[in-house]
Parts: structure tokens; sequence; C-alpha cells
């Protein structure tokens, strides 16, 4: 009877409350949070700005004009123009269409890899183990704008591959987190179960362990994205990504370096969409870690 008192008094921490599910806790907790709030709504006009371009930019982002050379920000050209004429604002807004993407499809690639890898290594163990974390060592022995850059230098400079280029980059921390992640769960009652009435690894796997590690993957996500972004913009920066005219804005950044002093604008802009972004997908990821933190579920 003792023992039935005690079970019936425990409460799993992490659990919500009765009649709650988990889904539905994380996103109360999230639509509560101030920076997730404030980190979605910047994010979101962001990616409507880039969306809509070819409606709201108010004139052609490459075609050049002497007259209106590195014109500063007035009522015609808001952001200004840079040295070939071009009105900055309506750069900013397509090289939007660009300099994204870099980070979402990166992001993909770095976590459908990543976590597929980092849940093998975890749950098998072994030699397969032992052979996956081997090739995440090599890969973390260089840093990641290098393995970057030398990924382009190899496969050219092209939207596609600075997206491939990133996504690379970034998977050994797909790999680490998702396998220490499944280290922790394979050996819960759970999956000791789902093993013990005959269930495939596969479907262990996808049904049982998936789904367990995917919130501090998918805060990892979040954060990876930003930091995707920047990658990009510096690859297009140093050359190796989009090329002129074509506008990116790290390769915007590139083309107002030489006018910091006397033109300042050409480069601000860009500079200013590329923190934006990042300062709004930091917010986001720190709202949904607080979300999905299991400790925090009680309050």
């Amino acid at each position: 009877m003792a023992q039935l008192s005690l079970g019936a008094q425990t409460k799993v921490e992490g659990q919500p409350p009765a009649g709650r599910s988990l889904t539905r806790d994380a996103l109360r907790r999230l639509a509560r949070s101030t920076s997730a709030l404030v980190g979605s709504s910047i994010l979101v006009l962001m990616v409507l700005a880039a969306l809509l371009a070819p409606i709201v930019s108010p004139y052609d982002p490459i075609k050049a004009s002497q007259r209106t050379s590195l014109e500063a920000p007035s009522a015609a050209h808001p952001m200004g123009t840079d040295r070939f004429g071009r009105d900055i604002l309506s750069r900013v807004l397509w090289g939007g269409r660009l300099s994204l993407p870099v980070g979402f499809v990166s992001v993909l690639i770095a976590a459908v890899f990543g976590i597929s890898l980092g849940l093998l290594a975890g749950y098998h163990g072994g030699r397969i183990d032992a052979i996956i974390m081997r090739m995440v060592d090599l890969m973390l022995a260089f840093p990641g704008i290098l393995l970057a850059l030398a990924i382009v230098a190899i496969l050219g400079s092209s939207l596609l591959n600075l997206m491939i280029a990133v996504g690379i980059a970034s998977i050994p921390d797909y790999v680490r987190i998702t396998r220490g992640a499944v280290l922790s769960i394979r050996e819960r009652e759970f999956v000791l179960a789902a093993r013990t009435i005959g269930a495939r690894d596969a479907t262990i796997i996808v049904r049982h362990i998936l789904p367990n590690i995917l919130p501090p993957v998918i805060v990892l996500a979040t954060l990876g994205m930003a930091s995707a972004i920047i990658t990009g913009s510096t690859l297009s920066f140093l050359g190796l990504g989009i090329k002129p005219p074509t506008p990116e804005w790290g390769n915007m950044l590139d083309e107002g370096r030489g006018f910091l002093q006397r033109a300042w604008w050409v480069a601000f802009f860009p500079g200013l969409a590329i923190m934006l972004t990042v300062f709004s997908i930091n917010l986001l990821g720190d709202g949904l870690r607080d979300a999905l933190d299991p400790r925090l579920r009680r309050k």
C-alpha cells in the first residue's frame, strides 16, 4: 500500500498539467514569450519583404544610372544609391530573396544528414558510432567558415553550391547533439519495451526516439539559420558566393566597404538587413528554447 501511495503522488518532472498535451503546452508558452513574438514578427516582415520584392521595390535592382551615383538617402531613394546609381532599397529587398533561402535550405540540408547520422551513431553504437564520430571529428578540425569556403572553391560559385557548402559545414553540430540525446534515451523504459515486443530498429528510431529528441534539434536549427545566413553572406563578401550585379546582402557589403567614409549608406543598409534577420532568429530561438524546456513546463 505504501508503494501504491508513493506512486500515486509521484509526478514526472516536465509533464504538463492534466488534460494538456505537450505540444499545446509548448505552443502556449511560446505564445506568451515576448522574445519569440518580437523575433517572429520581425522575421515574418523580412520574409514578406523579400517575397514581395517584385511588387514593392521602387526601382530595378540591377539597372545602373551614373546620374544618381552615390546619392545620399532621400525621398526618391530612401536608402540612397550605390556607385552605379542603383537604388539600395530595391537591392536590399531583392537581396533577401537570395540571402534568406541560404539560411533555410542550408539548415534543412544540415538537419537531414546530421540527424540521420546522429541517430545511427547513438542508437547502434560500436563500430558505426566510431566511424561516424571520427568523420565528424575530422570535419570539426576545420573552422566552419573555412570548410564552407573550401567546398565552394571546389564546387564553384552559385546559389545552390553556396547552400550545399553552408549546409555541409553545419552537419557536425546536428550529429553531436542528436547522438548525445539518443544516448540518454535509448535505454529508457519505453525503448526497452519496444524492443521486448519485437519492434524493428527503424520503427524504434522513427516512432519512439526521434520525437523525443526533436526539441533540442529544433532550437539548434532555429539558431543555426542565423549562423547560416552570416556564413553565406561572408562567402559572398569574399567573392565566393553570389556574383554581382545580382543583389545579395553579402556582396552588397563587399561593394560598399570602399565607400564607408564618403557613402556610409552603401554598406550600412545591407548590414542592417543581416543584423535584423539574425537578431529576429535569435529571439525566436530563445523563445523556442524556453517553450520546449521540460523543466519549465510545470509553470
